[in-house]
């Protein structure tokens, strides 16, 4: 059976993944979608990240090329935008999978972090689609994919005022640019992802909380329905499902893969 991207190519925004235990959402959708048959031009501001998911999808036999870039900066997004065409002849799909929190309510958080946090988050799926989308339209085709958080609809029992009021704004303008690209062939939907055993989830936050990684595992392990943490893979699926010609009817959609953390009040 043909993968469901053969023959397509896709560009994995924030395809590398930072040292863990575990892989970055990123990183394993990049390698699911190289298994699925696309060409993947892997994208992230750690060069070195972004060369070894290339090679993670190269030894499997998939094509892959990395570029390194800032998506905060407009001339990166317009030069991976370039180098995708270069490589590649045309994209098909736009996984934008970037994002940092930081703790702190209004009060806490310093003003730079907040337009950090609203800068990696936001604006850097704004510049990506400003670069892409005349492309996009000229094919007639194509699927974007953002990288959300239940952190849009659902509060985290910590402050993160910025990391929430970004995670809210991708909601809304995921759905906002997928109205407006309907009729042009473009699909636009987010995947919401709840607690995942990811590098910057755990490891990261564990350093932040000062809590013990295994301790903080427990901790958020209890919180969910399912009973656990979900891990990269249960995010790369949802990806993978929504840039697939199996969601050719499907825009618009903020899609939860929580383990049911949503449902509660």
């Amino acid at each position: 059976m043909p993968g469901r991207l053969e023959g397509k190519t896709a560009i994995v925004v924030g395809g590398g993944s930072a040292p863990g235990r575990t892989l970055g959402n990123g990183r394993a959708a990049a390698i699911l979608f190289g298994r699925e048959g696309a060409s993947v031009l892997v994208v992230d501001r750690n060069g070195a990240a972004a060369e070894e998911t290339c090679a993670c999808i190269c030894r499997e036999g998939g094509k892959a090329e990395a570029c390194t870039a800032d998506v905060t900066r407009p001339e990166d997004c317009a030069r991976l935008v370039r180098e995708g065409l270069a490589a590649f002849g045309r994209i098909d799909v736009l996984l934008h999978n970037v994002g940092i929190g930081e703790l702190g309510g209004p009060v806490e958080l310093p003003v730079e972090r907040w337009r950090e946090v609203l800068d990696v988050n936001l604006t850097s799926m704004f510049l990506t689609c400003k670069h892409l989308l005349p492309h996009l339209e000229a094919q007639g085709s194509g699927a974007i994919v953002t990288v959300s958080s239940i952190a849009a609809i659902r509060f985290a029992p910590y402050a993160m005022v910025a990391y929430h009021a970004s995670k809210g704004g991708v909601n809304a303008f995921t759905r906002a640019v997928a109205a407006q690209v309907a009729s042009k062939g473009i699909r636009v939907n987010a995947v919401m992802p709840g607690l995942i055993e990811t590098p910057m989830a755990m490891e990261g936050l564990s350093a932040r909380l000062g809590v013990a990684y295994d301790e903080l595992k427990r901790a958020r392990q209890g919180t969910v329905p399912m009973g656990h943490m979900g891990e990269a893979w249960d995010v790369a699926h949802a990806a993978l499902f929504l840039a697939s010609d199996d969601a050719k009817y499907i825009t618009g959609v903020l899609l939860p893969v929580d383990g049911g953390l949503s449902l509660k009040a």
